[in-house]
């Protein structure tokens, strides 16, 4: 689709959506609540995620154990049998130590941001990209993230990953009540 098309890309809006704004109303609020709570109890709000997250990924590994036996001799029964083996041993790791997974997680995720506002700031001015000056501003930014995460860790990946999922869903909530709000005035 060209930029000429996405401008005059028109969505229509049923009644029947529109009438139902309050449900959208509701979902917002209630995202920006528990946001507000994962910020204010972000260490809490960082092992119920790593502990959702090893659940998942323990489950994920008995639905690849099925896959495996279901192939039987084909060739991807291999392919199966290895993700089952890795879900698994992650899964219960983060399962049975999510204080010391969130920890490696939050150093992973530090090393992310500054890697990649390095990469940002420098691939920005190599390859000239319009609004430049933007992307090394949000590289700046990035790397900052990756030394205040770094400073003060161990103990940040107590509370880091709780604290932007935190956020994440406070301006997750904040859109769907502008939806709401959208909806109402159609």
């Amino acid at each position: 689709m060209t930029a000429a098309e996405l401008q005059t890309l028109d969505v229509q809006i049923t009644k029947d959506l529109a009438q139902q704004w309050g449900w959208f109303l509701a979902f917002g609020v209630a995202l920006v609540v528990i946001g507000a709570a994962a910020i204010w109890r972000s260490v809490a709000a960082t092992l119920a995620s790593m502990l959702v997250i090893g659940w998942l990924l323990v489950i994920a590994a008995a639905v690849q154990v099925i896959a495996a036996i279901l192939v039987g001799h084909w060739a991807g029964f291999f392919e199966h049998a290895l993700f089952a083996i890795l879900y698994g041993v992650l899964g219960f790791m983060l399962v049975m130590r999510p204080m010391v997974s969130a920890e490696v997680l939050t150093f992973v995720m530090a090393l992310f941001f500054l890697v990649g506002g390095i990469f940002q700031i420098v691939g920005s001015g190599i390859l000239g990209y319009a609004g430049w000056g933007w992307h090394i501003v949000d590289g700046l930014i990035n790397i900052v993230l990756g030394v205040m995460i770094l400073s003060s860790w161990p103990t940040s990946g107590l509370w880091v990953i709780g604290l932007f999922i935190g956020i994440d869903l406070l301006f997750y909530g904040a859109t769907w009540i502008a939806i709401a709000w959208g909806l109402k005035g159609a």
